[in-house]
């Protein structure tokens, strides 16, 4: 079975953040689903992002790091927006990456933002909507379909969902679409059982 960390969004480790990590350990895998902003939980995106500043991100990236390094063995690094960006980097520059599994953001590969190349054998899927503000219209999604082109479909997968809803995974937000989260759960169980 496969252990998972799985990193929340600018609204904090929510209660949705925490039922869609036991979603994935029913499936018998063990899921970390570490605090980075020491129990506050921002009220809008916004308010996550000033936080955010206000932390500090060589800070947030210490206690992600610090976070991993208690752990042992190989993990599957997955995220939900601001999250996945946390996910994305470990799994690109952490020796020992099994996996990765991108909600609602993806980092591009290639250019200045890039973590490094990505590496070799490790699979990743990314899931977000089409009409997401963020996702499908400020370039997230074209940096996953050039993940996808580099890694080969092989071990990258890309799923588009109908919709414009951000965070459409958390079910404590308004935003939270059941039937789309459904379908991430369960195609994210079905990597994490490949990979054993």
């Amino acid at each position: 079975m496969s252990d998972v960390v799985l990193f929340h969004h600018l609204q904090g480790l929510t209660d949705g953040v925490r039922a869609f990590a036991e979603q994935l350990a029913a499936g018998g895998h063990t899921v970390h689903t570490p605090d980075l902003f020491d129990g506050e939980r921002p009220a809008t995106l916004d308010d996550g992002a000033a936080l955010t500043k206000r932390i500090g991100g060589e800070e947030l990236d210490r206690r992600a790091d610090a976070y991993v390094a208690d752990l042992s063995g190989a993990l599957v690094y997955a995220g939900f927006s601001w999250g996945a960006a946390i996910a994305q980097r470990l799994a690109q520059t952490r020796s020992g990456a099994r996996g990765a599994l991108l909600y609602e953001a993806c980092i591009p590969v290639t250019g200045e933002w890039a973590f490094g190349p990505w590496p070799d054998g490790v699979p990743v899927q990314i899931h977000g909507m089409a009409q997401d503000p963020f996702f499908g219209l400020e370039g997230d999604v074209d940096a996953a379909r050039e993940l996808v082109t580099i890694v080969g479909p092989e071990r990258a997968e890309l799923f588009v969902y109908p919709g414009d809803r951000h965070l459409f995974t958390d079910s404590s937000l308004p935003s939270y679409d059941a039937d789309a989260a459904a379908l991430v759960v369960r195609r994210s169980r079905d990597l994490l059982d490949r990979l054993g």
